[in-house]
């Protein structure tokens, strides 16, 4: 009897082209579920077939526990005299169920799904030296979630109606092109899944397309997609004598042409990539005339001012131009009109002043002064050299040196004021995780307790402080964690 188990493993190998020990795990797993129906609780049961003989043995199996983790006698033993190591396992021998009797029954489903689960996964691991890169097909079958896409050589792969492009119909019998993705799907294991929607989809259609850049003469630096809409791509040369866009473009436009057909006649953008993000974001931003941009390199952002008339350009149908620029710089944008960036950047500059104004007792063309030369808070003068502000135009070491002093004695005032030692659970500093650096900030900005921060919001606080929107909500959160006290 014994000896159907080789017979089995043999020719189900055989046909399969499959090793036998998967085919010996399937039938291990088959005995033990046949074994399990023997016993009314829940059992451990673990089959071992010897691959030479095929004989068999069958062991109930039991973990050993503490009592306190002891939750089910049928998988578990409390820790004893007997068996004292936490988490070994305890073996019982038990008889064998014969193979020929579940041969027909739960063998054969378990052998089944035991051979196609490793025939997926051998035709994963065939086709993962292809993956991310494009891929012919056939439509196998559609259904209402997916289709099924016949690679060729028996291999199959799952594309789903998520990963087509916007208005795209196939049919059974339709020649597709895709990307060859792997996907890990939840008691199938790995298997082979395709996307028309992803980035990678126009850089392979490019290379294809274009000799160029698949002898890395050209690259593809940055793609940034809105499937089935606009893509833009920002494309570097390695050889000065070629114009990278004119070459993705092609003559009279056929290659980039031939890309957007593929496509669904997507919109594509070639741009020229330069590693100073500001000019990547003028090259990716196209005809938009950008009259200033500002980099705030902590927040990762960038606030681009453009003139009235581009504006609605800049931003694009539903912000989809400024949002694909985000991606291809890889920074946050926040795009105004050149009107808008003065009133803001005029309200900044009239609350710096009026803080300088007030704490350091100086007029205001001092102040503006003090601001046209770099030195816009009381931090940046209290650390300043003498020498350095005596390099200003009309100002001379005695100012200089009263300046500093003045600046040093108001942020030690304001340090004082903002402290806890007077035990007062109102001020900044009773703020959980609160730096005295940013409570001196905040109250230079005229937020002077506790109580004032919480009643901010976050646009509130980060037109005033430089931080970002998550960690504005997180401060004024902590803030307000008393209101909510018993």
């Amino acid at each position: 009897m014994q000896n159907e188990i080789l017979l089995v493993a043999e020719a189900v190998s055989g046909e399969k082209g499959l090793p036998q020990e998967a085919i010996f795990e399937a039938i291990e797993q088959a005995l033990a579920t046949a074994t399990k129906k023997r016993y009314q609780e829940s059992t451990n049961i673990e089959v071992v077939i010897d691959s030479q003989t095929g004989d068999y043995e069958t062991f109930r199996v039991w973990e050993v526990v503490s009592d306190e983790e002891f939750e089910d006698a049928g998988f578990q033993i409390i820790q004893n005299e007997e068996h004292t190591e936490i988490g070994s396992l305890i073996k019982e021998k038990v008889d064998n169920v014969e193979f020929g009797r579940i041969a027909a029954q739960a063998a054969k489903q378990v052998i089944v799904q035991k051979v196609r689960e490793a025939e997926r996964a051998q035709v994963v691991e065939k086709y993962r030296t292809v993956l991310g890169e494009l891929v012919n097909g056939t439509v196998k079958k559609v259904t209402r979630e997916f289709l099924i896409i016949d690679l060729g050589e028996g291999a199959e792969a799952i594309l789903s109606r998520n990963e087509l492009i916007p208005g795209e119909v196939f049919r059974i019998g339709d020649r597709l092109r895709a990307v060859l993705q792997e996907e890990e799907r939840e008691n199938r294991g790995p298997q082979l899944a395709l996307s028309r929607r992803c980035p990678e989809m126009v850089s392979e259609l490019f290379k294809l397309e274009v000799p160029e850049i698949s002898e890395q003469v050209i690259e593809i630096k940055a793609v940034a997609r809105d499937p089935g809409s606009r893509t833009k791509i920002a494309v570097k040369t390695n050889d000065n004598r070629i114009d990278p866009v004119g070459a993705c473009v092609g003559m009279r436009g056929s290659r980039v042409q031939a890309v957007s057909n593929e496509l669904g006649n997507e919109r594509l953008d070639i741009v020229i990539w330069d590693d100073d993000p500001a000019q990547l974001l003028i090259n990716s931003m196209g005809p938009v005339e950008i009259t200033s941009i500002v980099l705030d390199e902590a927040r990762g952002s960038m606030d681009v001012a453009v003139t009235q008339d581009t504006l609605a350009q800049a931003i694009g149908k539903s912000g989809q131009n400024v949002r694909l620029s985000s991606q291809i710089t890889g920074w946050k944008l926040n795009v105004i009109d050149q009107a808008t960036a003065d009133e803001q950047s005029q309200e900044k500059s009239e609350g710096i002043s009026n803080i300088l104004i007030e704490k350091l007792d100086v007029d205001e063309d001092l102040a503006q002064t003090l601001i046209s030369n770099g030195f816009d808070s009381l931090e940046s003068i209290s650390s300043s050299s003498i020498e350095a502000l005596s390099n200003i135009e009309g100002f001379d070491d005695d100012i200089s040196n009263l300046l500093i002093n003045r600046a040093k004695e108001v942020l030690i005032t304001m340090a004082m004021e903002v402290s806890t030692d007077d035990g007062d659970s109102g001020d900044l500093m009773s703020v959980e995780g609160m730096e005295m650096t940013l409570a001196l900030e905040l109250s230079q900005k005229g937020i002077n307790d506790r109580e004032e921060l919480a009643e901010q919001s976050i646009e509130e606080l980060t037109s005033i402080i430089d931080m970002t929107e998550e960690d504005a909500g997180d401060l004024i959160m902590r803030a307000r964690a008393h209101w909510f006290e018993d």
